[in-house]
């Protein structure tokens, strides 16, 4: 699957008693609500930004989208263009933290709770070291780290 990316859908909003729902008729599960269309908007972009980082991230397919005029409204509905950039989206769910698990000896863990050693922070620069990376100095991108590494050849 080739990631875009720029993605724009279209997305309708419906008008409730209670506020708007939206929903993007090109990506099923895909849904969102706001108090006030403002907010409505804004959650309808925030949706289609995670929606579409899952389904890249599962390797699923992601349709075209549909045109504004194919669409079929009712009277409490309209229709807006949500665009979205990803680069920035994958770098942030890049740099999310996430839980692991892992085993030490007891004495290891007594130890290093005894000298105040933050765990999280320790494993972080171990991994950096072992992989290479412990000479960069700004947060590499999600995108750079995925790219294969050039190597460079002497002329002959």
């Amino acid at each position: 699957m080739n990631k875009k990316d720029k993605y724009v859908f279209p997305a309708i909003f419906s008008i409730e008693q209670n506020g708007v729902s939206v929903e993007f008729p090109n990506l099923p599960g895909c849904f969102s609500c706001g108090n006030t269309e403002d907010e409505a908007l804004y959650m309808a972009k925030d949706a289609l930004e995670l929606h579409l980082y899952g389904l890249e991230e599962e390797a699923e397919f992601i349709p075209e989208p549909s045109t504004i005029s194919s669409l079929n409204l009712e009277k409490n509905q309209f229709v807006a263009l949500i665009e979205v950039w990803m680069p920035p989206i994958r770098d942030e769910m890049a740099q999310k933290a996430i839980k692991k698990t892992l085993t030490i000896p007891k004495w290891l863990n007594d130890l290093a709770e005894e000298r105040k050693v933050n765990f999280s922070h320790v494993l972080q620069s171990a991994l950096m070291s072992y992989l290479g990376l412990n000479k960069i100095k700004e947060k590499p991108s999600y995108q750079n780290l995925l790219k294969p590494k050039k190597r460079l050849t002497k002329k002959q």
